[in-house]
């Protein structure tokens, strides 16, 4: 299949509704723009704020109430800027919000408290409208709004594929949203939803990695989040390259919203709003279906990938001072890959073929409760189950002798239960304190097996439990109103083999003057092992093994990194940041396979386990990161990013080699523009250009394959060489149209337009006695539309 059958669905819905959505006269349509205000630190209501709709004529605003809310009805449906003030609060700015006919714009506003210098002489700077929402943060760190995401040619609404923009971060392939950030593997990336700690959100994703084909994430739910590439603050732990810190969105307090969506993640439908007025309890509920199960529904079949999800949200406010909030997230899904569907000469080798099932499930369960004290003190306590699972069959068949062989298996599963607790106290305006906890119980059952010389050989097969308990504390000082400093701690403890970390964290910020300034963090960081490479089992006699890394340690990186901001203009800035990471503990093969380290491992559809590892591995990144921003007014933006990096590793021979992911220099140039059309309508053209390095590989001895008969790697030269260095065009065009009571969404994704590929796969073909590739995806189009009312 060339193209994507959910593009022809897409297609016969989009003639059906075209009728329908393009069939309005002219008027004016209104809606409203609302929210509530908070203290940054606390996160307490404040009341009394002065909002303003900056350049509307007259001067449109309001003050915020007893609550913190707002609300600004009636509105033209248009762009606007939104600006908060408030006596010994810094000025707070978001702009170019497009507000829509169908549903009303929440927009909570977080402001921070102003510091004055000795003169009390206020230094006015351009604000950076990419800060993160994190109080801590220093560098490396910005926020990313529900628009950006959707926004970016190619993302198609994931905020990981979205990611891939920023500098300092590459996206692995066009197949799969696992992402690289500065030369680390993508293991080392935490997902934080909500402040739970969620494992691999992704459809197909394997336990112990961070990525796959299709985010289970859901866009509609998302409000501003951050992300993190390097030096993140204490209250980040268990992790090695970057955070990824997604906040969920509350229902419409007010009337109830629904929505319908088709496109690359599939159909689905949502709804929002109140669920007791008097109470401001609301709901936010979504479920999706890939198109691919849609059309199976409807009697069509399609030997290919299935899954499903939903998401939920409520949320119950209390006037005793505190609110509780649950949450569910989960999916599952099932691949089928079957050579024997296809001819011979499309099978995966040239005399075999493999008939491969795969499976993957993840849920997520949280409740959270969050006590104000006072004015300055807040309390979080969250409790969440998080289950994960992977299914797979591997049937292998021959053409000579013509005999099927089931290759491998695996039935694995993890339940973790989580206690967590984060308490915040507003010292005064130049102190910030915070202090929390975790605690997690993974309820393991792994058990997968590999058959070798006649028989089954298991790789795994344990039930047990792990726990992990981690303590931080964090504060942030300001010593005026240009130079500030923050200062934390992290430790964490693994029970099940006594691994311990103390994890000391620093940042500054130097603001030189309204347009330029400095940053400096650094910190230690660890990670625990995925839990599948704890019990991978070394065969020692006939039904006979032993678990040979039961007693790895944390991997641990130390980071530096130095930063420059320059604002341009108020819309446009220049960032530079230098950065030096130094890996160790690595665990790496004992003897007898001295290339291999953990560090290569979590770029795929599995983690390359092996036996008796040992933590003396190290491995060091080192590179810049230069990003030019313009950020969106005035119907258009563009965005270009630039990373010069280097990362390395030692074995247990000690010799230095590329990782895998030595990509060495990445260029993204993006940029896009918006015409209004009739007042009210909008069309959007967004393009993306990508020029990096191939990746690194093992290349294939083919002479050794020739005398075995199969695909023999050649590990003396590991990483040495790279693929072809690697472009591509992304581009998205949009219309978005309004009426007075639904808007209507009809967007064209054109992955690929330059039809890249880079090799997917590479085997030894014994016919040939030549190397055989299997590419990735090149072109692929893709429709999306969606229905707001």
């Amino acid at each position: 299949m060339k193209y994507n059958n959910s593009y022809y669905f897409s297609l016969i819905f989009l003639i059906a509704i075209n009728s329908w959505c393009f069939s309005g006269y002219s008027q004016n349509f209104t809606q409203t723009i609302k929210g509530t205000v908070y203290d940054k630190n606390t996160e307490l209501p404040l009341p009394g704020v002065t909002i303003i709709l900056t350049g509307t004529n007259p001067l449109i605003g309001t003050i915020s109430d007893n609550n913190g809310s707002y609300s600004i009805k009636n509105l033209p449906v248009s762009r606007y800027n939104i600006q908060a003030s408030f006596i010994g609060y810094e000025v707070f700015n978001r702009e170019n919000i497009m507000l829509s006919s169908a549903r009303e714009m929440v927009i909570n506003i977080f402001m921070e408290e102003k510091v004055y210098n000795a003169k009390e002489v206020i230094v006015k700077a351009y604000k950076n409208k990419a800060l993160p929402i994190n109080a801590i943060a220093t560098v490396s760190a910005r926020s990313f709004t529900v628009e950006e995401t959707n926004r970016y040619a190619g993302s198609f609404g994931d905020p990981a594929r979205m990611a891939s923009n920023y500098a300092g971060v590459v996206s692995m392939s066009t197949e799969r949203n696992d992402i690289v950030i500065r030369g680390n593997s993508p293991i080392g990336l935490l997902w934080k939803l909500d402040g739970v700690e969620i494992p691999n959100p992704n459809h197909f994703g394997v336990m112990g990695t961070t990525g796959g084909p299709i985010t289970i994430l859901n866009y509609n739910f998302l409000s501003q989040s951050d992300f993190f590439t390097g030096a993140f603050p204490a209250e980040y732990s268990n992790a090695l390259s970057g955070v990824f810190d997604l906040n969920m969105r509350t229902g419409n307090k007010d009337r109830h919203e629904y929505w319908a969506q088709m496109g690359w993640n599939g159909f689905e439908v949502g709804a929002e709003g109140p669920i007791w007025k008097s109470k401001q309890a609301t709901y936010i509920a979504d479920i999706r279906y890939s198109m691919f199960e849609v059309a199976s529904k409807l009697g069509l079949d399609f030997y290919t990938p299935i899954y499903s999800d939903f998401t939920f949200k409520l949320d119950f406010p209390s006037q005793k001072n505190s609110k509780t909030e649950v949450f569910a997230i989960g999916g599952k899904s099932l691949m089928k890959l079957w050579d024997s569907y296809n001819d011979s000469t499309e099978w995966t080798y040239s005399n075999a073929g493999e008939d491969i099932t795969f499976g993957s499930g993840f849920a997520c369960f949280s409740v959270s409760n969050t006590k104000f004290f006072n004015k300055k003190t807040r309390l979080k306590t969250n409790l969440s189950i998080i289950y994960s699972e992977n299914t797979s069959k591997n049937d292998t068949f021959y053409l000579t002798p013509e005999i099927k062989v089931l290759q491998y298996g695996e039935k694995s599963k993890e339940l973790k239960y989580s206690l967590s607790g984060k308490l915040k106290f507003n010292v005064s305006k130049k102190n910030y304190f915070e202090t929390g906890y975790y605690l997690d119980v993974f309820d393991l059952s792994l058990k997968d097996s590999v058959y070798r010389n006649g028989g089954f050989q298991k790789l795994s097969n344990t039930a047990g439990t792990m726990t992990m308990y981690r303590h931080y504390l964090q504060m942030k000082h300001k010593f005026n109103a240009v130079l500030s400093f923050n200062f934390g701690v992290n430790v964490q403890y693994l029970f099940f083999n006594q691994s311990f970390s103390a994890e000391p964290r620093m940042g500054f910020i130097w603001k030189i003057s309204n347009t330029h300034s400095l940053s400096l963090a650094t910190g230690l960081y660890s990670q625990m092992q995925p839990r599948t490479v704890y019990f991978y089992q070394t065969q020692i006699g006939v039904n006979q093994y032993i678990e040979t890394n039961r007693n790895l340690d944390f991997s641990k990186s130390i980071h530096v990194v130095l930063g420059y901001d320059y604002f341009i203009n108020e819309d446009t800035r220049l960032k530079a940041e230098s950065y030096f990471q130094y890996l160790y503990n690595i665990p790496v093969k004992k003897e007898g396979f001295p290339e291999y380290s953990l560090i290569n491992a979590g770029g795929d559809y599995w983690v390359g386990r092996q036996d008796s590892l040992v933590n003396k591995g190290t491995g060091k990144n080192i590179g810049i990161d230069i990003t030019v921003e313009r950020f969106f007014k005035n119907n258009f933006y563009y965005l270009l990013t630039m990373s010069l990096f280097n990362s390395n590793y030692k074995g247990s021979d000690g010799i230095v080699r590329n990782t895998t992911f030595n990509q060495n220099f990445l260029v993204n140039i993006l940029g896009g523009y918006e015409l209004i059309v009739k007042d009210k309508n909008f069309v959007t053209f967004n393009i993306k250009n990508v020029f990096s390095g191939g990746k690194r590989y093992v290349p294939i001895d083919l002479v050794a394959s020739s005398i075995a008969g199969e695909t023999v790697y050649d590990w003396s030269n590991a990483y040495e060489k790279r693929y072809n260095n690697f472009f591509r065009t992304d581009i998205r065009i949009g219309y978005k149209i309004n009426r007075r009571k639904a808007s209507y969404e009809i967007a064209t994704d054109l992955q690929n337009i330059t039809n890249s590929k880079q090799p997917f796969l590479k085997t030894y073909d014994p016919t040939t006695n030549k190397v055989k590739s299997k590419l990735q995806f090149g072109f692929l189009p893709m429709l999306t539309i969606k229905v707001e009312f």
